[in-house]
């Protein structure tokens, strides 16, 4: 039995959702989204999405809560959108944005520049005294998430120092130096 699969998907004014030939279509505010599925029933009525699946067979279990958490990502995006926040914790480790450009100095040689995808909007925060911290904001949920791991995997976090590029509120597991 699917928890999270059997609860609805309340719609939020302003967002509409439309199923035709198993592919669900959310507009709101922020954007538009659009997501295929197979295998199960998606259907709104009442101002809820509901997702049903015809069988108790094991695939159709992994995707019922699946595409209800899809559902609810691609809704709650639409309507209030996502924001990830990276820290950029080391000495001389900076990072500055000029529209879709984003500037990492990371420790290394030279700078890493990259393009940010149009649907994500970057905001890189530097104060005096604190760490860097660049703001990734989207209506896009999947695409926050990869956008920011893939800044992190410039540099992850060390367990020694705790030097790197990590998430705002993310704990690391710290390690003891050697022992003289």
């Amino acid at each position: 039995m699917s928890r999270i699969g059997n609860n609805p998907v309340a719609i939020p004014e302003g967002v509409t959702v439309d199923v035709k030939d198993n592919v669900v279509t959310v507009k709101g505010k922020l954007g538009e989204l659009t997501q295929n599925y197979d295998s199960i029933e998606i259907k709104v009525e009442d101002g809820n999405v509901m997702v049903a699946r015809s069988s108790d067979s094991k695939d159709q279990k992994a995707k019922h809560g699946l595409y209800r958490s899809l559902m609810n990502n691609m809704v709650e995006g639409v309507s209030k959108g996502w924001t990830k926040e990276l820290e950029l914790v080391g000495v001389g480790y900076r990072a500055s944005n000029q529209g879709q450009k984003l500037d990492l100095a990371l420790g290394f040689s030279h700078n890493i520049v990259l393009d940010i995808a149009p649907e994500v909007k970057v905001e890189t925060v530097s104060e005096k005294g604190k760490n860097p911290i660049i703001k990734l904001t989207s209506f896009d949920k999947q695409l926050v998430g990869q956008v920011a791991a893939k800044i992190r995997g410039f540099r992850p976090p060390e367990p020694y120092k705790g030097k790197g590029v990590k998430f705002v509120g993310e704990v690391l597991r710290r390690k003891a130096g050697k022992s003289a």
